[in-house]
């Protein structure tokens, strides 16, 4: 075997290693698993809660595992919650989010027409961690859903692709490294920096009218990098860096998505800016 194609193999390994963190370890499916509420297909949103909540999961996740404790969240709150799985490649059971990220968001946009369709409302607010809050712009941008979603909330989104830590940026010393990360894992490949993906997702602005975006950031995210890449540039545009919140908060890009109360106080004032109130340490509590 030639030595560069021996190094692939090694590199690709340790990409998917990295991409692992990016999603909590997988239990079930939301069809088979305790949901604590959501996923209820005959809850009807209330008035002081009018659009159903969206979760869409990050990559190497599912629709029950990242939502374990955000989902119940708001569903205490009030909020008709739905989550989905997305993006499973053939032979590949149990771990989503790695297909092409185009077609994945097609499996949102399904999903919302379900969603609406059940629930009676006309629009629906989306909430996603890592690729889930990725993904949905391709819907609002591409597929019609900016006249279905009301807000879209990332939480530790890779919005302009990530460097892995600078893992990505090796890819061009290995001849044919990124061609075999296109083809075992498309998902991954999309939300390299500077990918084909993001460079059309991009073109022309990062938002679309009428949605509401919201980001919510930790500084010591070590999957999206750099931090600050999440960030998202438009008129209706909220981008929270969770430290400016809470200088003690240490959650990285899993906690900030699975377990962490004072990103989700935000998520929460995000789908009612109304009825927000501010966001310290202290919202642990809430």
């Amino acid at each position: 075997m030639l030595p560069w194609k021996r190094a692939l193999r090694p590199l690709a390994a340790l990409l998917l290693a990295a991409a692992v963190t990016a999603g909590p370890a997988v239990t079930a499916q939301a069809d088979s698993a305790p949901s604590r509420g959501w996923n209820d297909y005959s809850c009807k949103p209330s008035a002081a809660h009018p659009r159903p909540v969206v979760l869409v999961h990050g990559t190497l996740g599912n629709s029950v595992d990242n939502w374990l404790a955000l989902a119940p969240y708001l569903v205490d709150r009030g909020y008709c919650v739905y989550s989905l799985d997305y993006g499973q490649l053939p032979g590949v059971p149990f771990f989503n989010g790695l297909g092409p990220i185009d077609k994945s968001a097609e499996q949102l946009r399904v999903f919302v027409d379900k969603v609406l369709a059940a629930t009676g409302a006309a629009r629906t607010d989306v909430v996603g961690h890592s690729q889930g809050g990725l993904m949905p712009r391709y819907y609002l941008k591409f597929l019609g859903g900016a006249a279905k979603v009301n807000a879209l909330v990332g939480i530790a989104p890779d919005n302009h692709g990530t460097t892995l830590s600078g893992l990505a940026n090796l890819l061009p010393y290995f001849p044919g490294a990124g061609d075999l990360l296109t083809a075992a894992t498309p998902g991954l490949a999309d939300q390299v920096a500077g990918s084909a993906f993001l460079t059309k997702l991009n073109a022309g602005g990062d938002t679309v009218p009428g949605v509401h975006y919201t980001v919510i950031a930790t500084k010591y995210d070590e999957v999206v990098t750099p931090y600050s890449s999440q960030f998202l540039s438009g008129s209706d545009v909220h981008n929270v860096l969770l430290q400016n919140l809470c200088a003690v908060d240490y959650s990285e890009h899993v906690a900030i998505g699975v377990l962490d109360r004072i990103a989700y106080h935000e998520v929460a004032n995000a789908l009612d800016p109304a009825h927000a109130t501010a966001t310290t340490c202290a919202s642990v509590f809430n």
